[in-house]
């Protein structure tokens, strides 16, 4: 089966969304490794937690 039967034969609101899916995003996390997508989310966990950071001390006004 292929994504044009994929979004014909679902549910018409998955088909919607479906549209909006970037599967290029989806086809390189799969070729990926477990270890490299766990890198991966790591990695942006890390990110995550420097923007929070930066966020209460911009809101205490510390440098950042």
């Amino acid at each position: 089966m292929n994504e044009t039967d994929l979004a014909a034969n679902d549910d018409p609101v998955v088909a919607r969304y479906m549209r909006d899916v970037d599967r290029s995003l989806l086809r390189r996390n799969l070729s990926l490794t477990p270890q490299q997508r766990l890198e991966q989310l790591q990695s942006l966990l890390r990110f995550a937690e420097e923007l929070r950071r930066a966020g209460r001390a911009a809101r205490n006004g510390a440098p950042v």
